[in-house]
């Protein structure tokens, strides 16, 4: 708790807030750019990484006289690939450097609060990027090889009469589909960090929101319908974690509920001490 002792508790003035906003934001800055540059000599690595889960498919699948069910990428405008690089770099920069832009939010807005306020979300910092990660992870190495293996069996090889159904992924597309996978299962694993902060200040309770479960169920599959592709298995891959973090945020809000509980007591008596005294 070094981190919690070495903020400065003292009041500033508006001015001074101002300061601070403008230096946290530009250390932010900063950071993502040099990640960016970073991540740019990087990008066809990065990209290669990205695209490993749809090549594995494609080599474990073939249509036709056995061929693999795609052979390759394009891109159809001259600038398409070269920022199709920099969009890269620049998901990764912000990807790794998230830590550290979250470290200055918190360094900014802890002045301004009470210790106990402090020791109390300072665990919450530290969980976002683990759980976002956590979110990315699970989307790459479990959702993206049943979901390219489903879009890619409505590939035909042709015949008489007919024309064949390949593949033929452009970069720039796949990139915006990954990345607005990766970011949409990252935030919603941040749902038990969220209902329990809210349960922390009492904005909401377990009781309420186990009485709500059928309607979160529902708010899960909507939630997979709208930020996933069109398929079955993506929506259900996300609407599951989805469900099994609200039950894990019920158990997470009980406990802190338990341990307001336990404060206030403590607080309650120690005021009764207080006035009991000489």
């Amino acid at each position: 708790m070094s981190l919690i002792k070495d903020i400065d508790d003292r009041e500033m003035p508006l001015l001074d807030h101002l300061i601070e906003l403008r230096n946290r934001l530009l250390y932010s800055v900063v950071a993502i750019f040099i990640g960016f540059v970073v991540c740019y000599f990087f990008a066809d690595k990065i990209y290669a990484f990205l695209t490993r889960p749809l090549a594995e498919v494609c080599l474990q699948n073939t249509i036709g006289d056995d061929r693999p069910a795609c052979t390759r990428m394009i891109y159809t405008a001259l600038h398409e690939a070269f920022f199709t690089y920099v969009k890269v770099a620049f998901f990764a920069g912000a990807f790794l450097t998230f830590p550290f832009v979250a470290a200055q939010i918190w360094l900014f807005v802890a002045p301004g609060l009470y210790r106990h306020e402090k020791q109390a979300l300072l665990p919450f910092l530290i969980a976002t990027p683990i759980l976002f990660f956590t979110g990315g992870a699970v989307v790459y190495y479990i959702v993206f090889p049943l979901a390219w293996k489903f879009f890619l069996s409505f590939q035909t090889p042709g015949g008489e009469g007919s024309l064949p159904i390949m593949l033929e992924a452009r970069v720039a597309e796949y990139l915006d589909l990954v990345m607005k996978l990766i970011f949409a299962f990252g935030l919603c694993f941040q749902l038990p960090l969220a209902l329990t902060l809210l349960g922390r200040v009492g904005l909401v309770t377990a009781d309420g929101l186990a009485r709500s479960r059928r309607y979160a169920i529902v708010a899960a599959f909507v939630v997979g319908a709208v930020l996933t592709p069109p398929d079955v298995i993506s929506q259900i891959s996300l609407a599951l974690p989805i469900i099994a973090l609200y039950e894990v945020s019920i158990l997470m809000v009980r406990f802190a509920e338990k341990r307001r509980r336990e404060r206030e007591a403590a607080e309650a008596e120690g005021d009764a001490a207080g006035a009991s005294g000489p």
